[in-house]
């Protein structure tokens, strides 16, 4: 039997994977939510409107929600909206995903295909572990920070809050990375990384 009907908040390019997964994971995913109405609707959802309408009827009814936004700020944003009107908030991890059953995982998370989260990690709130990255034992991810494909964490990483690790980069164990950071793709980061900074390159540097 299914369960109560899901809508997605974001129905494009990352929210295509989330819905992918979430349907493929059994979720009863009915209906989507985006500022206009989708010219391209792969999964055939109900549009309910823009959830930041007054006059959004979606708060109204018995539905779940899950984030299909890849954007950081606006993730963390939304999934704020979502709790704020007491409705729940789904984690949508994909079949294919590797994870620890000594994991601590908040709402409104995604894992996406092919992700490993190995033993004592922590996955906050509203995080992105993206396709096939591999997340070590005992790291830290803090809220709506977003893990791209392919990244590595080795053991005992800590990321900060709305921090984005880019494509097939390797984190040094131990290593200590802050909020608002935006470590490029293919970056190898051996030194710990302040606030608010972008970092690119083998070994890290700062833009």
């Amino acid at each position: 039997m299914l369960g109560k009907e899901v809508v997605i908040i974001g129905y494009s390019g990352h929210g295509f994977v989330v819905a992918d997964a979430a349907i493929n994971g059994g979720l009863n995913l009915m209906h989507y939510a985006e500022i206009t109405q989708s010219r391209y609707n792969p999964f055939n959802l109900n549009y309910l409107g823009f959830e930041g309408d007054k006059n959004f009827n979606g708060w109204e009814k018995d539905y779940e929600f899950t984030l299909g936004i890849g954007d950081n700020n606006l993730r963390r944003k939304i999934g704020d909206l979502v709790i704020s009107k007491k409705q729940k908030l789904l984690n949508v991890i994909d079949k294919t995903a590797s994870i620890t059953k000594t994991a601590i995982i908040g709402n409104g998370v995604f894992i996406s295909k092919n992700v490993s989260v190995n033993v004592l990690s922590e996955i906050s709130d509203y995080v992105i572990l993206n396709t096939g990255c591999i997340i070590e034992h005992e790291c830290k991810i803090g809220k709506a920070s977003h893990i791209a494909p392919g990244a590595v964490l080795a053991g005992n990483v800590s990321v900060g809050e709305n921090t984005f690790i880019g494509a097939n980069s390797v984190i040094r164990q131990g290593i200590k990375i802050g909020n608002n950071v935006i470590v490029g793709a293919g970056s190898v980061i051996v030194k710990d990384i302040d606030d608010n900074l972008k970092i690119i390159g083998n070994p890290g540097r700062k833009l």
